[in-house]
């Protein structure tokens, strides 16, 4: 059953497994005139039309040979309760080998879009003989009590009751001794039976949104489980006797109301997957708090138990309500009563009781970042995208708690992690908290007074303090060694006073100088608020370079450099100043504030080497791949990857996409700018937002995905020969006289050239004159169209291909999340059964023409992505949307058509300009 655990329905998935031996040869029991046939090979497919019960029943009364192969049908339950009951009992006499029986409702809709319950309330005692019978799916339907027949069907292997009214289940289900998969989910269930503990075979138990308030003790039983869920119930607490399930991987738990769980979970020796999001527990056993598979998110844990009953006529405060929010809304309402909200985004908001006087509507974007929107320092690196949250500068009575998820970077010795924000036309530091979501992802909390823009930064540590006219000791809770020492009257105010101290490893510097014994102190920023100068000198201690020590140093050979502000150059001031030295450290007097660095060198002129050296602490050390997709070669990965990631990033990749080896190591800053150029015959097949002129532009940011799949083509017969292109990588900005090709060739390997990397990108010879995208049955039209719209964001067509290529065999999930009904995804893969690239462009551009105008679309692609876990696909279509929008803003701001943004004075861009 991995196809339900990559998305799938369960009912749709284990349907989908059982049917996948049935053989494609065409019979001659059609439909209607040019319908698809109702009988193919062993599979007989009724559901796909009205009238089923008649068909079976005519196809009955012939007694046709070719129903004696029939092994796997599906049938409609959408019929007449008599009819469908009379057509069911003729199925044990002309079907004896029948294996999967699907008698799903769920077909038809209401008015309101939802799925209509079939009528089928029992089963025919006959069908008990059905001794080949392995597979049955009752779902959607209207069951209240279990069939009598079924726990005498002792083959089934798979029984689906999803979608009815079920209260509860017999003892006799414990009957059925091959039972692996059963399915009972948005039941009524409030109980289940003693006897599910002897289903020694069943692997897979899905009970989530019932009634359950108990577990029986039995359940320890079930020794071959490895997939248990029961989320969205009413579980106060769990049996001991869980701990039995030595062969649990997977247990969902989410959604209750538990307050305690068994110690004895942690134990269990195959479990990947423990989610507890969204219950009543306060305290966790330590060895499941700290579990990596743990989810924990949602749980009051080490909050107060509640109070006691308040007495009689005490006025009762309200709940804080809590509101989880899909993709597709990027606003809420806010009352004075407060909230908790999370985002689909990866945000948390908690605003207390209070917070606001009066409703206040709250509207968000997530942004990608780019460097007009990061105010990022020399040694600083982005760890998020950039929130927005509006409206902006309205401040609240208290102040509101923000959460910001992201990834921690691996080296973290010296380094601290904050939220950095827009306040009053500069970015400031916000004190920020960590905690922990899992090992791999942690949370940033902060509190903030207003609204504006938000990203996660991390940063050299820094410490700060107000120095008053009488003087103070700052020193770096990183490096102790580093202090700065204000005398009395070095100001005649107080003014604020900032440290950085950035780690320097030796070994870069004595590869630059190429000098073994070279070495460097920590690299120290002091900055200030007020005026430039102080009034006294200050007194700076540094460490002297590793290995180096003041009883025996040469004093010739040591060098204080001073990087002059706005040039950035470095300047060697050791003869400007006094330089005390001791056995450990060097002190100097400063009057204004700069960055310092103490060099031991025998090097003489070293101001030129400082400025390489200091570069070189800010690059970063990348390679660049361009890979195909193995099953649709115009579609190409581009990607910018830290050396450290690059081979467990192409094991990954390598079994979808195949391709030349990364480029040779090339050396980046954080937000850098950079493009891909398509060149020699191949171009980039779309009008992309992030598309200039054909090059595709990049902006590298270490901690996150430089990562962007586009779909080429080429101007060039591909039916005579393959096309042999290739990529190229530039730095900078898209220039606006994009060079030809052969005069890029020839500057690529100059001194200041701006070539970076070339690789191969081969297109394959069409053999055959079919076009790409079209399968077997009815051609697929891509006529062109665009999702959505300019000011909210937009897909084109040429996006739709990339996410149409990107689902693979997730995209009946995909659809089924986007209301297409079961019957059509039958159909499509009776039209395309040959072509998986047909079947999926056939869904979404069948679904996306039917949603051509109506608002939400896009929105709801985005939802029923997430729903099928592919959150990869949903990540590229917001960047897409995202950019997209910010290039209708661009553009109705440069026609003056935007109107006045109250807001316009706090942006990001006039903030840094």
């Amino acid at each position: 059953m991995a196809a339900v655990a990559e998305g799938l329905e369960p009912e749709a998935a284990a349907t989908e497994d059982a049917a996948q031996d049935a053989v494609d040869a065409v019979d001659a029991a059609h439909a209607e005139p040019g319908d698809p046939p109702l009988l193919v090979g062993s599979r007989l497919s009724l559901d796909l039309y009205p009238g089923g019960c008649q068909r079976l029943l005519h196809l009955c009364a012939r007694q046709s040979p070719q129903l004696l192969e029939v092994q796997f049908m599906q049938l409609s339950s959408h019929e007449d309760p008599r009819l469908l009951e009379t057509t069911l009992a003729q199925v044990p006499c002309s079907l004896r080998h029948l294996r999967s029986l699907v008698l799903r409702g769920g077909q038809q809709r209401d008015v309101l879009g939802a799925c209509l319950r079939g009528s089928l309330t029992t089963l025919p005692a006959g069908l008990s003989g059905l001794t080949h019978l392995a597979h049955l799916d009752l779902s959607f339907n209207s069951l209240e009590t279990l069939p009598g027949c079924i726990p005498q069907m002792h083959g089934l292997s798979t029984l689906l009751l999803s979608h009815n009214h079920l209260s509860e289940l017999p003892e006799a289900l414990g009957a059925l001794p091959a039972l692996t998969f059963l399915y009972a989910t948005h039941n009524c269930l409030r109980t289940l039976p003693k006897a599910l503990g002897a289903l020694s075979t069943l692997q897979c138990l899905d009970l989530s949104q019932n009634l359950l308030d108990t577990l029986p003790p039995e359940i320890g039983g079930l020794s071959s489980l490895t997939e248990l869920n029961l989320a969205s119930n009413r579980l106060q607490s769990l049996p001991a006797s869980l701990a039995g399930l030595r062969s649990l991987r997977l247990l969902v738990l989410h959604s209750n109301l538990l307050t305690s769980v068994p110690t004895s979970l942690a134990h269990l020796p195959l479990l990947t997957r423990l989610d507890l999001r969204d219950n009543q527990l306060r305290d966790v056993p330590p060895e499941l708090l700290d579990a990596p598979f743990v989810r924990l998110r949602g749980n009051p844990l080490g909050e107060a138990p509640p109070a006691l009953p308040s007495p009689p006529g005490t006025p009762t405060i309200p709940e804080m309500p809590r509101l989880f929010l899909n993709s597709d809304l990027d606003s809420f309402l806010v009352t004075p009563q407060g909230c908790s909200v999370t985002l689909a985004c990866g945000v948390r908001l908690q605003f207390p009781a209070g917070a606001t006087a009066t409703p206040v509507s709250i509207h968000y974007r997530l942004r990608l970042p780019e460097p007009r929107l990061v105010p990022l320092g020399p040694h600083d690196s982005l760890l998020s995208h950039v929130l927005e949250l509006q409206p902006h500068g309205v401040a609240f009575q208290q102040e509101v708690g923000l959460w910001l998820l992201f990834v921690p970077p691996r080296a973290r010795r010296c380094r601290e992690v904050v939220v950095r924000t827009l306040n009053d036309d500069s970015w400031s530091d916000l004190e920020t908290h960590l905690e922990e979501e899992t090992p791999k992802r942690l949370w940033a909390h902060c509190q903030v007074p207003h609204f504006s823009w938000f990203l996660v930064v991390s940063r050299p540590v820094s410490n700060a303090c107000l120095v008053p006219p009488e003087g103070t000791l700052l020193y770096s809770s990183g490096h102790p060694g580093v202090k700065v020492t204000f005398p009395p009257g070095a100001t005649d105010e107080p003014r604020q006073v900032y440290m950085q101290v950035v780690r320097v490893a030796s070994g870069e510097l004595r590869a630059l100088l190429e000098e073994p014994g070279a070495a460097a102190s920590p690299l120290l920023c002091l900055s200030q608020s007020g005026p430039p100068s102080f009034l006294q000198p200050v007194t700076v201690q540094l460490p002297l370079p590793p290995g180096v020590t003041g009883l025996s140093l040469d004093r010739s050979c040591l060098h204080l450099l001073y990087r002059t502000p706005p040039e950035a150059t470095w300047d060697d001031i050791t003869t400007q100043v006094a330089l005390e030295l001791t056995h450990l450290y060097a002190r100097f007097r400063v009057t204004h504030f700069s960055w310092y660095w103490l060099w031991y060198t025998a090097k003489t002129r070293v101001e030129g080497l400082a400025r390489k050296a200091w570069e070189r602490l800010r690059l970063h050390r990348v390679s660049l791949i361009a890979l195909q997709r193995r099953r649709d070669p115009e579609q190409v990965l581009l990607q910018c990857l830290p050396l450290s990631k690059v081979d467990a990033t192409l094991r990954r990749l390598l079994e979808r996409y195949r391709g030349p080896e990364p480029s040779d190591t090339v050396e980046m800053f954080e937000g850098e700018k950079f493009f891909a150029a398509f060149e020699k015959g191949i171009d980039v097949d779309a009008d992309r937002p992030d598309c200039v002129q054909g090059r595709v532009c990049f902006v590298f940011y270490s901690h996150l995905k430089n990562v962007k799949e586009v779909y080429v083509t080429t101007t060039l017969d591909r039916q005579a020969q393959a096309v042999r292109g290739q990529v190229s990588f530039y730095r900078g900005a898209v220039p606006e006289d994009v060079p030809e090709e052969a005069e890029a060739a020839r500057h690529r390997k100059g001194t200041d050239s701006p070539w970076m990397a070339t690789l191969p990108i081969k297109l394959p010879r069409l053999r055959g004159s079919k076009a790409p995208g079209q399968g077997q049955g009815t051609s697929l039209s891509l006529a062109p169209l665009n999702l959505g719209d300019a000011e909210t964001g937009f897909l084109t067509q040429s996006n739709l291909l990339n996410v149409a290529g990107r689902l693979g065999p997730d995209w009946p999930a995909v659809a089924l999340h986007l209301g297409m009904p079961y019957r059509e995804l039958q159909r499509i893969r009776h039209e395309f059964r040959d072509d998986l690239d047909g079947q999926i462009r056939h869904m979404l551009f069948s679904w996306a023409e039917r949603q051509a105008g109506q608002p939400g679309a896009v929105g709801r692609l985005v939802q029923a992505l997430e729903q099928s876990d592919r959150l990869d696909v949903a990540e590229e279509v917001r960047a897409v949307l995202e950019l997209g929008r910010q290039k209708y803003e661009d553009s109705i701001h440069r026609t003056g058509l935007a109107p006045p943004d109250p807001s316009a004075s706090a942006s990001p861009e006039s903030a840094q300009a």
